[in-house]
């Protein structure tokens, strides 16, 4: 075991072990800006849209496969907890088989849908073509999607934050490398952009592999450690599964507001996709503390420590709010210069549609951060339950308002059912949390 989050106080552990973490989805959002500023800039607003227009399908999965991986991660954390190598090796090998398992089932299922897909989020017809090209090699790429998140949700659970950091780091530099050679010299369009994205997550993957078998003896499997082993398997696909499921139906959501945008036309996607980039800086730093509070609730509540669970979660939420604080003040500073980045030579419409975007979103960002560490701290204690009716209402909240608030307002409606969501779930995780809490206290 590398970082025993089980000792010393609440708000440095859990800052420390965010750091790394941060620091890696900020590098995550960097090279995403890049891939997405390279083909609004050398090919255009309709290049920009193409590949909007389904971000949030390639996104539905990536969620499945973090939500997934991070149950794999949760089960470890309790073994690490417990200072149990010998069933935290059962369960790596249990969520090594089930990854390779899902990374296929995906692949082959989600190629196969990709023109209706494309068809079905109703892309508008002069993109279609460069968004089916963009889709398709993104999800030829699942397993190597698959393999860098399972590899660094197993670190993470054993308390490293490190690894994963260095190697997203190495894989955003090589994707924004990969991205100016394959769009402008090899001229390969918004197909050479998500190529670039998959080969370096490989890369990236594969390297955090061999790394991180030579530093750690935990990962070193033996022959027995291979046996396939069903009770393991099951309690694994139970939680992670759930976990996928969670996170993909948040996704669903989005893919209903997405489509609503496409509606409106070319300008409203990349007003839309420009705004939503940025407003990942938000996603990508709550998600941060929601690594640090699940490794660091799962190894408490290994260890049976509860009142040091109510002080962590007391820590992540100062420390989650000042950020969210943080992050308002520096969109609002750079809002006028955010369309530009993306697109040279955008019309007013897209900026509109831009400004709209953070005017309705940014004042409900402390609602996004109650929602992750609440729900991140429930489920890492074992309820499943709590955490899958909070995305459930999540879910109906954006179709609902998506489409309901869409067809009164507009492009306003469409926007406001992200933070309408957001107070939905809170409303059911938080009361949750308290009982728990309060049940253990007694």
């Amino acid at each position: 075991m590398t970082a025993d989050l089980t000792k010393g106080k609440p708000l440095p552990v859990i800052f420390r072990f965010s750091l790394p973490v941060i620091a890696g989805n900020l590098f995550q959002l960097f090279y995403t800006l890049a891939d997405t500023i390279i083909v609004g800039q050398t090919m255009g607003e309709k290049a920009l849209s193409a590949v909007g227009a389904t971000t949030v399908f390639v996104y539905f999965i990536l969620c499945f496969i973090q939500g997934l991986t991070n149950g794999f991660a949760i089960i470890l954390g309790h073994c690490a907890g417990r200072h149990d190598e010998k069933q935290a090796k059962y369960n790596i090998a249990a969520s090594v088989y089930i990854s390779i398992a899902v990374a296929f089932v995906i692949t082959v299922i989600t190629c196969l849908l990709v023109p209706s897909v494309v068809k079905w989020m109703k892309v508008p017809q002069d993109i279609s073509h460069d968004a089916q090209v963009y889709l398709m090699v993104i999800q030829a790429g699942t397993a190597a999607t698959v393999l860098y998140n399972l590899i660094s949700n197993i670190l993470r659970a054993l308390g490293d934050s490190r690894m994963p950091l260095i190697f997203l780091v190495f894989s955003s530099l090589l994707n924004i490398i990969l991205d100016y050679v394959f769009i402008v010299p090899c001229a390969m369009g918004v197909g050479g952009a998500a190529f670039a994205t998959v080969l370096s997550q490989l890369l990236s993957g594969v390297l955090c592999v061999v790394f991180a078998f030579r530093k750690y003896d935990l990962l070193h499997l033996g022959k027995n450690d291979w046996k396939i082993r069903p009770d393991y398997i099951l309690s694994n696909l139970r939680l992670g599964f759930v976990m996928g499921f969670q996170m993909s139906v948040m996704c669903i959501g989005q893919i209903v507001m997405q489509s609503c945008v496409n509606k409106l036309g070319t300008e409203a996607i990349a007003g839309y996709t420009a705004a939503s980039k940025v407003d990942q800086l938000s996603v990508l730093v709550n998600n941060a503390f929601m690594s640090a509070i699940a490794s660091y609730v799962a190894q408490n509540y290994g260890a049976g420590d509860m009142k040091r669970i109510r002080n962590g979660v007391v820590a992540s939420l100062f420390l989650t709010e000042c950020t969210n604080f943080i992050m308002i003040v520096l969109i609002l500073i750079i809002e006028p210069y955010i369309v530009p980045m993306f697109v040279s030579s955008a019309s007013p419409e897209v900026y509109s549609y831009a400004s709209d975007f953070f005017l309705i979103t940014l004042p409900f960002y402390p609602v996004l951060g109650l929602l992750a560490v609440y729900r991140t701290s429930v489920q890492s204690m074992g309820n499943t339950w709590a955490p899958f009716t909070a995305c459930i209402v999540e879910l109906a909240a954006r179709c609902g308002a998506s489409v309901i608030f869409g067809g009164i307002f507009g492009y306003s409606g469409i926007v406001f059912s992200s933070p309408l969501a957001w107070i939905g779930a809170d409303l059911v995780v938080i009361p949750v949390y308290m009982a728990m809490t309060r049940k253990n206290r007694e």
